[in-house]
């Protein structure tokens, strides 16, 4: 039962490659989905939820220091915004969010798109994680396109997709978001394609369930 985890550089075509492995090898696409399942278990909109998603700010400004293990010593001493830490909604997001990420490993068959899925299930026996990466150029014609947008910003919603992403890392985690040890498998999506790099994973995938180590 698969298990990937795709985290990307904004533009990389992160959720195209998840839609080709989840058509060629039958998963289900977690992305979109976890928001709606921790807005419903937290009784919260898909709305409020997407505003902490993959972001620094708010939530992580208030939280990372206390929060996670790994990101001690990353500021200064941190004061909750409530009494109760337990009350805070921000902390349930994030919270649920690992919560769901590691039942949806368990049942397995499913490729997880960002959210930290590698940091989250690193432990999981078997599974793939893969970072999809291209230049900034390229990235920026893809977003263009995309979203009809204007060169200028285009690559201002490049640089801030990306340091959000870098940081939300950083600060719950303690990692680089850009270091390569992390994951199985980089993809330059902009050398290759989507396609290739969707095959690739493939590749990878078939190799290290017959040869694990």
């Amino acid at each position: 039962m698969p298990v990937i985890t795709i985290s990307r550089q904004y533009g990389a075509g992160g959720s195209s490659v998840a839609q080709l492995l989840a058509e060629r090898l039958h998963l289900e696409i977690v992305d979109r989905s976890l928001i709606a399942e921790v807005a419903r278990r937290a009784a919260l909109t898909p709305e409020e939820v997407e505003e902490e998603d993959e972001r620094p700010t708010t939530l992580l400004d208030r939280l990372a220091l206390s929060f996670s293990p790994l990101a001690s010593g990353l500021g200064t001493a941190w004061e909750p915004p409530y009494p109760d830490i337990a009350l805070d909604p921000r902390r349930e997001v994030l919270e649920l969010t690992q919560q769901v990420l590691r039942e949806a490993a368990r049942a397995g068959n499913v490729v997880i798109v960002g959210r930290g899925g590698a940091h989250i299930l690193r432990d999981v026996p078997g599974a793939l994680h893969v970072f999809l990466h291209a230049e900034p150029a390229f990235r920026e014609r893809v977003v263009m396109e995309r979203e009809g947008i204007g060169a200028a910003t285009a690559a201002r919603r490049v640089r801030e997709m990306d340091a959000n992403r870098a940081a939300y890392i950083k600060q719950v985690y303690g990692r680089d978001w850009l270091d390569v040890r992390l994951y199985d498998l980089a993809i330059d999506t902009g050398r290759i394609g989507v396609a290739a790099a969707a095959e690739l994973v493939v590749v990878a995938l078939e190799r290290r369930q017959r040869d694990p180590v």
